[in-house]
């Protein structure tokens, strides 16, 4: 790497780390106004200069912040581990061995035991909860949200927190086994794709391309099922910043990116099956773009897809 975008990187940590010591000074003994802001100046940070990997510590902290993780509960956590397998311990072990499984680093760090203990622990979390609307179960896809926690963060209990509080408040619906959240996931991208390119949408649409047909893995998984995984982490950084709704328009960038392959294909399916390799920056930066040409009320429903029970 050459010097200067090293001593680059080193600068922009230096901003994240002063932040995050001013948020922690805030939390304690700030008012809630401050807080938002020292939050504020994090999501601004993140869009800008995005997390710098020259120190490792920043992003499980980050995270963490985002999420809203105050608190994580080694006890309550080895006492759902202590249950054993869950009651559908056999779907999960049918998803875990291949989730990744193309992505050397992943594989180094996180093992599959791991990554079946996280779940089996989320499902008998659930199992407890009664206080909720939604029940939560082990789902298709989770496996794969859950392998950015384990990857990123230095244990297997705030990996299980993290993604606890991210699966039971970020995204809920997605995990329905309806996957309802996915499905108006992929209404709203087709809706979305026809106002920002009517074009490329009457070019695909004509094909018989609709979002469910080529666009479910990267809405299920948030992109997660798009090698390489430090892109897709780069992009959890926006996400968990801004909201997971904005994922819809992250897909429908990288299908503005492929563009001119798609209009030209007579099969555009073929470029469609499996997407090109993510590259995170210039995905944000259309989606951030797109959000402006979006009429108000559709940007409202589609910031609420991925939670919100009442409308349709």
């Amino acid at each position: 790497m050459p010097r200067s975008s090293t001593s680059a990187e080193a600068a922009t940590a230096h901003s994240f780390n002063k932040l995050l010591n001013q948020h922690k000074s805030s939390s304690r003994s700030r008012s809630a106004a401050d807080v938002e802001e020292s939050m504020k100046k994090l999501r601004r940070l993140i869009l800008v200069d995005g997390i710098p990997s020259a120190d490792p510590t920043l992003r499980p902290r980050i995270w963490k912040i985002l999420l809203r993780v105050q608190h994580v509960s080694a006890d309550m956590f080895l006492e759902y581990v202590a249950r054993g397998p869950c009651e559908v311990r056999e779907k999960i072990r049918n998803d875990t061995f291949r989730t990744l499984a193309t992505d050397r680093g992943f594989k180094e760090r996180v093992r599959e035991d791991m990554l079946v203990r996280l779940l089996d622990a989320f499902v008998w979390r659930n199992h407890d909860r009664h206080e909720s609307d939604l029940g939560f179960t082990y789902v298709q896809g989770m496996n794969v949200l859950a392998a950015p926690f384990l990857y990123t963060m230095p244990s297997e209990l705030e990996a299980f927190f993290c993604f606890a509080k991210f699966i039971e408040e970020s995204c809920p619906l997605y995990v329905q086994p309806t996957l309802e959240g996915v499905h108006r996931g992929l209404k709203l991208l087709d809706r979305c794709l026809k106002i920002v390119d009517p074009e490329l949408f009457a070019h695909l649409r004509s094909k018989n391309l609709s979002a469910e047909i080529y666009a479910f893995p990267s809405v299920l998984t948030l992109c997660a099922c798009t090698p390489p995984l430090d892109q897709v982490l780069l992009l959890w950084d926006f996400l968990l910043a801004f909201g997971v709704h904005l994922n819809v328009l992250c897909v429908v960038a990288q299908l503005l990116l492929m563009r001119d392959k798609l209009m030209e294909s007579p099969s555009p399916y073929v470029h469609l099956r499996a997407f090109p390799p993510l590259d995170a920056q210039p995905v944000i930066g259309i989606a951030v773009t797109l959000v402006r040409d979006l009429p108000a009320d559709l940007y409202e429903e589609l910031v609420r897809h991925p939670y919100a029970v009442d409308h349709h």
